[in-house]
């Protein structure tokens, strides 16, 4: 009798797939667009566009979304997700509070995203997590989901886009909804009390999530890394605690650059109304009130808005991310109802994030990094709108991932 046995070897390093083309393309329109804007900008807008690129490749390596976080605790009670926001949002104080509070970071003037916290932050924010759940990501995993080659994702943006068009012409009526005057709880409280109630409240919300996890399934079943493989720097995946740090190190770096947190989806309606007025269509956005507070980001070119820049420099950093990682695959062909649950998720998640004036980075990440009021108000109406996001899922033949029973074989 002759044994044999097939052995699996290591595949060399100069072997491994990756997608040129895309990886070309990604590269060459970084360097251009961080010259450009060099020569034609600004050092500062140059800066954050290697900084969206950097948040891009974070993000996609990391697969670091808060949308499958929240949906994989509501329906399945695996909080791995859930705590390694906490972790992050815990170091982000830490480093971010101290200079809020002094104003200043290296000599230049920097301060938070502090909003109204009110009705309208309300109804935005479960709008918004409603949304997060059908169209397949917030707006940090839309983008990122977009430059990795996800075709449905881009059905998800451009809906984004309309939502927050949508927001924009219906300001009047939102703008006017009960709210308290903007409250830094920095500013509010002091340095210290600030902190420390910040810090306890993610020790409590991580506590908790053990608590049910264990509770569900007798012990802790997911990980804050996403495979026992080794991690590949360039190629990926990252463990969660890793995306965790570089995005609050790439925020503080967006503070010291700009003077201002990271945002993302105050470009949407700014794309949004600029297309409507290239398209020379009936509809005027430099009338609405809106727009009529600041009519310079209408007048000026997209390169000199800040958050685009960072958004389409996240969107080619995840591009090429996934072509190094081999994993650029687009898929043409999306399912009707799938296809349905993209444009509703998209309109949802555009209104409701302007409406709560930020979505997942501007209000929750960025939001509670500035201290303010409003994010904690944010936080539970947009968890809320998520579990009712989950429930709904299936309606649009979405998947909602559990852990299967165990098996007696």
């Amino acid at each position: 009798m002759t044994i044999s046995s097939t052995l699996a070897l290591p595949t060399p390093r100069h072997l491994l797939r990756i997608n040129a083309l895309p990886l070309v393309v990604s590269l060459v329109l970084l360097v251009a667009g961080a010259l450009y804007l060099n020569d034609n900008i600004s050092g500062k807008h140059a800066a954050l566009w290697v900084v969206g690129a950097l948040l891009g490749v974070t993000l996609y390596h990391s697969a670091f979304g808060f949308t499958q976080a929240w949906r994989v605790f509501v329906a399945d009670r695996q909080g791995a997700g859930l705590r390694a926001q906490m972790m992050m949002l815990a170091f982000g104080v830490i480093l971010f509070f101290p200079f809020l509070a002094q104003g200043s970071l290296g000599g230049q003037a920097v301060g938070g995203f502090i909003a109204p916290p009110g009705l309208s932050v309300v109804l935005g924010a479960f709008i918004f997590g409603i949304g997060m759940q059908l169209g397949g990501g917030c707006a940090s995993g839309t983008l990122f989901a977009v430059g990795g080659g996800n075709t449905r994702m881009v059905v998800t943006l451009f809906f984004f886009i309309v939502g927050s068009v949508l927001a924009l012409f219906t300001f009047p009526w939102w703008s006017s909804l009960p709210a308290m005057k903007p409250t830094s709880l920095v500013k509010s409280w002091g340095l210290w009390p600030a902190l420390l109630s910040n810090l306890a409240v993610f020790a409590a919300i991580a506590w908790f999530s053990i608590k049910l996890e264990k509770r569900r399934h007798g012990k802790l079943i997911s990980s804050t890394t996403h495979s026992k493989a080794g991690h590949s720097l360039l190629r990926g995946s990252w463990p969660l605690a890793w995306g965790a740090i570089a995005l609050v190190l790439l925020n503080f770096a967006t503070l010291a650059i700009s003077g201002r947190p990271w945002g993302i989806m105050s470009a949407f309606g700014l794309w949004g109304s600029k297309g409507l007025i290239a398209l020379d269509t009936m509809i005027d956005p430099s009338e609405w009130e809106y727009w009529e507070r600041d009519l310079m980001p209408l007048m000026d070119p997209i390169s000199h808005d800040i958050t685009s820049v960072m958004d389409i420099g996240l969107i080619l950093g995840a591009l090429a991310a996934a072509a190094i990682a081999g994993k650029f695959s687009p898929v043409w062909k999306i399912p009707l109802p799938s296809l349905l649950g993209a444009i509703v998720g998209g309109i949802l998640l555009g209104f409701g994030s302007r409406l709560a004036y930020g979505c997942n980075i501007g209000a929750y990440f960025s939001g509670m990094l500035s201290g303010s009021l409003h994010a904690w108000i944010w936080l539970p109406a947009a968890f809320a709108g998520s579990a009712i996001g989950v429930r709904l899922r299936p309606w649009f033949g979405l998947q909602v991932e559990t852990t299967p029973p165990p098996s007696s074989c």
